[in-house]
Parts: C-alpha cells; structure tokens; sequence
C-alpha cells in the first residue's frame, strides 16, 4: 500500500487529491512544520535525503516529487485514468502542464514569498528600508512582470478549454492547482482580471476527491481565496 509523508500546508496536498481520485487506499503520515520557520521537520530526512515533501513509499520505493509521484501512481494503478492518449493533442498539453506548474510557475511563487519575508526578518533597524526597496524593486521589475504574463497566459488557455489539457479533467490539473492558489494569496491575481482562473480553482475546490484529500490532510491554508 502506497504510504504518503505528508506535510501540511505543502505541495503534498495534490498527492492526496490524486489518490483520492483514484479511489486508492493509502496510509498517511503526517508531518507539522515548525512553527517560526516554517520548514519541513528533521523526521523527513529519514524518509528522502532532501527531507522535503511530498514524498510517498511504495513496495519498498522511495518516490519524491510531485510530478515523478504523479507519473508513477498513474502508470502503476492508474489504468489509463486522470492522462489522454499519448500523442493526442490533449496529451501534449497533459504533459506541459504537468511539468509547467513545477518548471515554471511554482518558482514565480516561490521566490515572491521568500522576498516578502526578508524584510520582516531580524536585522538592525537601518538596514530594513534598504531591504524593503530592494525586494518591492525585484517585485515591481520582474516578478509582478514575470507573474502578469505567466497568469494572462493561463488565462488565455483556460479561455479556450474547461480544463488544462482539454475537456477533461485530468492530473495535469491536479498539478497545477497548488501554484494557483498560491497564486491566490502571492500575485496580483483576481476574479476581476483572471474569471477563468478563478472559475477554474472553484471547480478544482468543489470536486469530492478534493474535499475528501482536505479532510484526511488537514490544515491547508491555500484551500481558500
């Protein structure tokens, strides 16, 4: 039986949606973030040198990141569900999107959170006006760019199909949701200038396999606008 190292308010939640959509048994291990610094507690390093989430096992594997757990799950229990035909054109766009959420748009997020937390960090008094300048410098001249373009895109896309790789739903979405709701909370994101987006991340949030993955998962901040 697939074991999932979760942690919470962590990319670990889609491994759960993907699970429970796939109607797969599964035991949870829960892991807690520390509570000042936010990151993954030691406990994980015993799981995957890295001691990062997610991360599941599986007769005796060891498999982490989220789209390399996607891929497995899929291809060893998945019986041709939650993926379209290899080689169709939703396939192709199966495939970017499922490398896309990780590759290109979860590190926009990433880094917006990692600069709006230096200024707010310790440092002598005269020196955070010089960090606040710095970080709203990188902000306003890359990542609020960086981040317009990459959400008018994905916009645009889900302007064109109900979902990301077609009319299905499909794992590619499931990967995709956790850099949008970040996005949620980290970009200039909005119902006004994103509709389809935010029609998107209602549909994602009102599937039963995704309510279920929150009541076995746990706290999860990102859930909600």
């Amino acid at each position: 039986m697939i074991t999932v190292h979760h942690l919470n308010n962590s990319r670990s939640q889609r491994v759960l949606f993907l699970l429970e959509e796939l109607e797969l048994p599964y035991e949870l291990v829960r892991y807690q973030r520390d509570p000042k610094t936010m990151l993954a507690p030691r406990e994980l390093l015993a799981v995957h040198p890295l001691g990062k989430s997610p991360v599941i096992t599986d007769e005796g594997r060891t498999i982490a990141e989220s789209g390399a757990i996607i891929e497995y799950v899929l291809d060893r229990y998945g019986k041709g569900r939650l993926k379209p035909a290899q080689g169709s054109d939703d396939g192709l766009r199966y495939t970017y999107f499922l490398h896309y959420a990780e590759g290109s748009l979860m590190p926009l997020m990433v880094m917006k959170l990692v600069l709006s937390a230096i200024p707010k960090g310790p440092m002598p008094f005269f020196i955070r006006p010089v960090a606040k300048g710095i970080t709203q410098g990188v902000n306003r001249a890359f990542l609020g760019p960086q981040s317009s373009t990459h959400l008018n895109f994905l916009e645009g896309e889900l302007s064109q199909r109900r979902w990301f790789a077609g009319d299905e739903f499909s794992a590619a979405d499931i990967q995709m949701s956790f850099p949008l709701e970040a996005a949620t909370v980290r970009s200039s994101l909005s119902r006004a200038t994103h509709p389809k987006i935010f029609d998107w991340i209602e549909r994602i949030h009102d599937r039963p396999a995704y309510k279920r993955a929150l009541e076995r998962g746990g706290e999860f901040k990102l859930a909600s606008f």
